[in-house]
């Protein structure tokens, strides 16, 4: 099974390359942010516990993140692997999925990490804003802020997929599908 943790800061293109993999691999994408939205929707017993902390102004416990992520699997028995996008955003949320992998062996296989400049997220980042309407694209400030806490707690889960060999960084400037030719090189290396 290919599980692939795809990284990078706010801007990298995870998006644009996370669906050109799925596409490609015929993959399960993970999104958290999805998950969240779908359990709240769906008004299950993990989203009212997750709206409970968030409404309370406090980030959703790794133990209900990884309960989610979980669920999602043990939904997907037909999936040919998982491509995790926007997570583990923590090391502690990284050492948990492994954990809760390890007990169905299948393990992470590798992170792909997008490696982009300060200066280009943030050009890319106020032009995405044109087109998505995001509120959070819009604000240098916040850009800013959103790529000091990816730096600061973000950053670290690098280093720990690194420690086990599954590591492998991409420059992500070029073209997009010059980017994704360099992404497949290493997933056909897995």
């Amino acid at each position: 099974m290919l599980n692939i943790v795809l990284f990078g800061p706010p801007g990298a293109g995870k998006g644009t390359q996370s669906e050109k993999i799925l596409k490609k691999y015929h993959l399960t994408h993970i999104s958290t942010g999805d998950l969240f939205r779908l359990h709240k929707q769906e008004n299950t017993e993990l989203g009212q516990l997750a709206q409970k902390y968030m409404d309370e102004g406090n980030l959703v416990p790794d133990e209900v993140v990884i309960r989610m992520v979980e669920a999602k699997i043990n939904s997907s028995q037909e999936a040919k692997g998982f491509i995790f996008d926007g997570f583990p955003r923590t090391v502690g949320q990284a050492a948990a999925l492994d954990e809760m992998l390890a007990k169905k062996n299948i393990p992470i296989k590798a992170m792909i990490a997008l490696d982009v400049e300060e200066e280009e997220l943030k050009k890319r980042i106020l032009n995405r804003a044109k087109t998505s309407g995001r509120v959070d694209d819009q604000d240098e400030e916040k850009i800013n802020n959103r790529i000091r806490v990816y730096r600061e707690e973000t950053l670290p889960v690098a280093d720990y997929y690194r420690q086990q060999g599954k590591f492998h960084d991409i420059h992500g400037i070029g073209t997009i599908d010059g980017i994704f030719d360099k992404i497949c090189e290493v997933i056909d290396q897995l």
